[in-house]
Formats: structure tokens, C-alpha cells, sequence
């Protein structure tokens, strides 16, 4: 890595307040802008996040809005309405309030004398949303979007459905982290001593559990249709540069948005990486220059420059190389092709049955299958990816090719097509892509999964009719990699995907006709290959922030099995940083746990609990602590949700509110 300490021109910081359309709410923004850039205009580029510019992302942060700055941009940083220290209190996620106050960000950035008047927003995952959904709403000023490990469809590619079924392990995880990370107070060196408490207590009071407003919208309707640009794409003026990681959940909506925005306004870059920014060189690499990558982006786009960015194919991808299993990867081994087109000519469909029996074979997996799936987000943390699936293969039924002859690659996401009956009227089915090594060794390559109820569309619940034969088709998430010779390629077929996929409310059992099924591989045919090269990493110098060691280490992934009870627990320690103290004093301590059980036989006894605690403290007079708990639990016919909070400010209990909520199982 290589850190920029001196720039072609000097760079100011300065914090503001952001004034919204409502009259009475400011939203608190930091903005570092080249210093003589009232005399001589640059363009602005806005992240716009709920996760605090003062101490969750100010390292983050460090390492690029100054680099940008130094390079002839106001890169500013600024707190969603209720978040960090911009007042008013907490939404949902994209809400209409956030997206409103998001368009009236970019109208006064495009206001100010250092800004010429052309806007540029980018992010990554919430400010990667952002940034489509506010150019979705077409702002005259906003020109240029960089939008990373984000989606496009916020039902099915998002942390709370997949392939119509409910995400077990994010709905429960990503609420439970929200909650307490909307209960996290502002600071008093921003607001004023007098006001942190106040704001911080009308705050507290307007907390509702995202949990809830999820569950209610089982199905595909307008609740996530609003945010979800790929119901119209056309809405788009501004150019988008869509980034992301075969190691990230969201890297399908780059093969979407580079297939349907004009190609004139659209690029995409798929790299091996984590939910993370290419440059920061967490596992697994290899990192890039995105920065400069980025700079080329908003050079063509916001001043005019032609610097090649749009003469780049439309799609760069990483293809990557047969590797052994494991829970991390410093660096990948691969290489970058280029796509001019996508669906690319180069790519064709190579379809492999399964087996040439017309027996049904029968799919019944216990249901602590999908231990050994890894986490659903990736951050780069060591035991992020799935390891060595053989144990997983056991609990499924497998379809496995002969040693291949010769290399084969693919490119996009293969689909699985199944011949099957259900013994339930409600069922999941859930197909995995292995790389079987010539030691027996399984190393997961994709995946994919299918809600039955949502078969006929993800605006809908259609019960299976037991006894009758349909074919139903799985689009598994995509992904370039590449199977050697002497390999096998193996198709995994489960009915239970614990914690990922919540189960239904009784054991099933699946009849799959082995010969009327097939993988539909996408095989790229390699070609005369453009070359691709990015520069070396480049950011501006590192925030000085001491991170603490834990005072009790613990595995961030421990699985057990209670072996008299048929019980298996995984506990997970999320590991987003743990505790550090900043430059100016601010103490922030931070610990998290999530406890996933089910027992084998009873899909009814699966159960998620998150809990956190959260404390800031600087001097005597800020020492704020949140303690957040959520729980998930169904029977045949509800979920049932139990949630609280309690919160302190100075010793003293500011807030203590608890929620019991049962919903109906409409899909899940």
C-alpha cells in the first residue's frame, strides 16, 4: 500500500450542516475540498451512510475523501437523517425521507461557490444502494455514480430474501445490528454538550426493529419494489460504474446493470473480493488501484476528461483458479478478462445432465445442513469462507461428472434444472457447485436457492401439489472461475440450508429424476484476452486509531453439537472491529455476538439470537452505552420476534424499550 501524503493541491476539512426541504432538519456532513477551490470550482462527490463519519467508518474514510480532495474534488461525507450527528430521527432502510434528503444533499452541494455545479455519489453496500436510487431519481447535478458490492433488487439480492426463501442468518443478523446501531447516540463535540441527550433520547423513542416491516413483506411487493432500480432501469441518466467480489452476495447486480443500462453510460468490474473497497487489502486479494481506477471515473464524467475509462471493456472480470478449500484467502490466483459485450459471445451454455436414471433419488437432508456455508457477508475476516464442503456433500445428494480432459471456464451464473416432486406443500430445494479435487477435496464454487412457493414468480406463494412431477429451474449467484484438468465438477442438491435458509415449518423430502435434470453451465471460450492492469494501491494516510486487542479472545465461528439432544449451535462473532480509541480521545468499544440453533430432526426448534453492546466515552461528561438483543423463533404458522434495547447515558438510563411481534408465515 502506498499512502499519499503530499497532493497537487492542499486540501481543508471542514464540517457543515446540510439543511433539508422539511425547514427544520439539518443533516451534519464533513467535507474536504481542495483550499482555494472558491476561487477555483471542482466538482463534488457525496457517501451518504447511516454508519457514523465521527468513529464507525472515520478510518475508512480517512483513506479516501482527502485522496480524492488532493485530486480536485470536494469529497464529502455526510450522516443520514437520525444517524452519526445529523438530526431527526431513524427510517428504513432507503426510505422516501432518506432518498428525499439525499437529492436535496446533492442540490446544495451543486449550490456552493467551490462546487462547479456536477455532482458525482459513491459507496459501498448502503451508500452503494444510495447512490442508484437517488440517480434512479435523476437530480439535474448528479452526472456520475461509483456504486459498489450493492444490488439492484432489494427483495431477491439483498440480506433479507433469497430465491423467495428468508435469509435466516442476515434477516435476524442485519436487524439485530441495525437496531442497536440506530440506538447509537451522537456526539457532543459535534452537536453541543447541552444537545446529545435530547436528540439522542427522541431518537431512542422513534426506534421500531427493522425485523418487523421485513417479515410483514414475505413476498416480492411495492414495499421492495421502492428502492429497487432494476424495475426500471431507465431512470438512470447518470454514468454508473458498478463494482463488485465473487466473495460478496451482491456481485450479480453488475452482470445486470452492465446488461441493461446503455453501454455508453455503464461499465463493470468483478474482482475475487470480500464485502470490502478493492484497495483496502483484506482477503482475499488481490487489491487493486481503485482510487485512481475511480479517479479516471469521475475525471471523464464530472470534468470532462477523456481518460480512457469508457474505451475499457464493458465488463472486466476475475477469473479465478482452482484452489484448495479455505475459511480465508490472502490472495486468489487468477487473471482478469474483458467482456465488450454482455451476455458476451463468448460465453455459451454447456449443458450437463445429472445422471441417466429415471429412478427418483430422494433429497432429505437433516436440517443443520448449511453449517459449513460460511457467512453470508464476507468482510475478510479469517473464517469467512466456506471450507471444505465434503461434510456438507454427506448430507445432500451429489451428481458428479467424470475427471475432466481438459480446463474448463466459466463465466456468469449457471443454473440448475431440476425434475422434481415435493412430499410437502411447501418446501426449499438449494444447489451448490463444488470443484472436487483429485484428493476428494470439495471446494465450493456457487450456489444458488429456490423457495417452492415462489416458483411461479416472487410476487407469489404457490403450494406444491404432492404427487405431482414439475421442473423448476435455480439461477445460482454468479462467478468466474476456472476447473482443471483431472477435476470433477459436482452438483449438490439439498432440501435445508441452515442458518442461511430458514426452514419451513415441517421436514419435507424432495424426488429428484436424475436424467430429466441438468447444470447449465456458462463455459467461456478464452480468447485474445485486451489487457487489463490496474495500478498499486494508492490512499491517503492511515487515521492514527489504536485498536485494542480482545481481553477475552474467541472463535469468530464455532459450531457444536450437542450429540444426546441432535442440537447443533453456531455462534458467530461478527468481528467489525471491536474496540478502539481515536484521535481526539473518543473510546468506542463494541461486542457482538449471534447464536444460530437447530436441532437435526425439527425444523421447528431452529432459533437466532443477535446481541450487542455498544459504549462511547470521551473525558467525564460522554460515556454513552446501548445493549440490543433480537430473537427469531417460528412455530408451523408465525414468526415470532422479540427485541430491546436499553440504553445509557453517564451511568444514568436514558431509554429501556422491549417489542414482541408474531407474523404470519405467508412464504417463509
Amino acid at each position: 500500500m502506498k499512502y499519499r501524503e503530499q497532493f497537487e493541491r492542499q486540501v481543508v476539512r471542514e464540517d457543515v450542516w446540510i439543511p433539508t426541504r422539511d425547514g427544520r432538519t439539518l443533516l451534519h456532513a464533513r467535507v474536504w475540498r481542495p483550499a482555494d477551490a472558491e476561487s477555483d470550482p471542482v466538482p463534488a462527490l457525496l457517501e451518504y451512510l447511516p454508519y457514523r463519519k465521527s468513529d464507525w467508518t472515520a478510518p475508512r474514510d480517512a483513506q479516501r475523501h482527502p485522496w480524492y480532495a488532493g485530486h480536485g474534488y470536494a469529497s464529502v461525507r455526510v450522516d443520514i437523517r437520525g444517524h452519526g450527528d445529523s438530526e431527526g430521527t431513524p427510517g428504513d432502510e432507503y426510505d422516501e425521507q432518506e432518498l428525499a434528503d439525499g437529492v436535496d444533499v446533492v442540490n446544495w452541494l451543486a449550490a456552493q461557490a467551490w462546487c462547479t455545479g456536477k455532482v458525482g455519489m459513491f459507496g459501498i453496500s448502503w451508500g452503494g444502494f444510495n447512490s442508484l436510487q437517488i440517480a434512479a431519481l435523476a437530480p439535474e447535478p448528479l452526472k456520475a455514480v461509483v456504486t459498489v458490492c450493492s444490488t439492484d433488487d432489494r427483495y431477491d439480492n439483498d440480506v433479507h430474501y433469497t430465491g423467495g426463501a428468508v435469509l435466516g442468518i442476515d434477516m435476524l443478523a442485519w436487524a439485530g445490528t441495525m437496531l442497536a446501531f440506530a440506538a447509537r447516540p451522537p456526539d457532543p463535540a459535534n452537536v453541543g454538550a447541552d444537545r446529545w441527550v435530547p436528540m439522542w433520547r427522541e431518537r431512542l423513542d422513534a426506534l421500531e426493529p427493522f425485523l418487523h416491516t421485513w417479515l410483514e413483506h414475505q413476498q416480492r411487493d411495492a414495499y421492495w419494489k421502492h428502492g429497487s432500480v432494476c424495475e426500471d432501469y431507465t431512470a438512470i441518466d447518470a454514468a454508473v460504474l458498478a463494482v463488485g467480489g465473487w466473495n460478496d452476495p451482491y456481485r450479480d447486480a453488475v452482470l445486470r446493470l452492465v446488461e441493461h443500462l446503455p453501454a455508453d453510460r455503464v461499465r463493470g468490474l468483478i474482482g475475487p473480493w470480500s464485502h470490502q473497497y478493492p484497495d483496502r487489502g483484506l482477503p482475499p486479494g488481490p487489491a487493486i488501484g481503485f482510487l485512481q481506477e475511480t479517479l479516471r471515473w469521475w475525471d471523464q464524467h464530472l470534468k470532462g476528461i477523456d481518460t480512457g475509462a469508457m474505451e475499457e471493456p464493458l465488463l472486466r472480470a476475475w477469473i479465478t483458479d482452482s484452489v484448495p478449500p479455505a475459511t480465508s484467502y490472502d490472495v486468489l490466483p487468477g487473471r482478469w478478462v474483458g467482456e465488450t459485450d454482455w451476455p458476451s459471445p463468448q460465453v455459451t451454455w454447456d449443458t450437463r445432465p445429472l445422471g441417466a436414471g429415471t429412478a427418483p433419488v430422494l433429497v432429505r437432508s437433516p436440517q443443520h445442513t448449511g453449517l459449513d456455508a460460511g457467512r453470508f457477508f464476507p468482510f475478510g475476516n479469517a473464517s469467512d469462507l466456506p471450507p471444505d464442503q465434503r461434510e456438507e456433500d454427506g448430507r445432500s445428494v451429489l451428481y458428479d461428472s467424470g475427471p475432466l480432459t481438459e480446463r474448463v471456464e466459466i463465466l456468469g451464473r449457471p443454473r440448475v434444472r431440476l425434475r422434481l416432486d415435493s412430499a410437502t406443500p411447501r418446501a426449499h430445494v438449494i444447489a451448490r457447485l463444488c470443484d472436487v479435487a483429485p484428493d476428494g477435496s470439495s471446494t465450493l464454487v456457487t450456489r444458488g436457492v429456490l423457495n417452492l412457493l415462489s416458483r411461479q414468480g416472487r410476487d407469489k406463494a404457490v403450494e406444491w401439489s404432492p404427487g405431482t412431477y414439475e421442473d423448476v429451474e435455480l439461477e445460482l449467484n454468479g462467478i468466474g472461475y476456472a476447473f482443471p484438468p483431472g477435476h470433477r465438477v459436482r452438483v449438490v442438491v439439498s432440501d435445508a440450508y441452515w442458518p442461511w435458509v430458514w426452514p419451513h415449518g415441517e421436514p419435507g423430502e424432495l424426488s429428484v429424476v436424475p436424467a430429466d435434470s441438468a447444470v447449465l453451465l456458462p463455459v467461456r471460450r478464452p480468447g485474445e484476452e485486451p489487457p487489463i492492469r490496474f495500478e498499486e494501491p494508492e490512499q491517503a494516510p492511515p487515521l492514527p486509531v489504536t485498536y485494542d486487542p480482545p481481553s477475552a479472545p474467541r472463535p469468530e465461528r464455532l459450531v457444536t453439537h450437542d450429540v444426546a439432544a441432535g442440537e447443533w449451535t453456531l455462534e458467530v462473532d461478527p468481528n467489525y472491529g471491536g474496540s478502539r480509541t481515536y484521535p481526539d480521545g473518543l473510546r468506542y468499544e463494541e461486542s457482538a455476538r449471534e447464536t444460530y440453533r437447530i436441532r437435526t430432526d425439527d425444523p421447528l426448534s431452529a432459533r437466532a439470537v443477535s446481541e450487542w453492546r455498544v459504549r462511547l466515552r470521551r473525558g467525564e461528561d460522554y460515556d454513552a452505552e446501548i445493549m440490543a438483543s433480537t430473537e427469531l423463533r417460528a412455530t408451523a404458522a408465525d414468526f415470532i420476534m422479540d427485541s430491546r434495547i436499553e440504553a445509557r447515558a453517564n451511568g444514568e438510563t436514558v431509554a429501556k424499550r422491549a417489542w414482541h411481534r408474531t407474523v404470519g408465515r405467508t412464504s417463509g
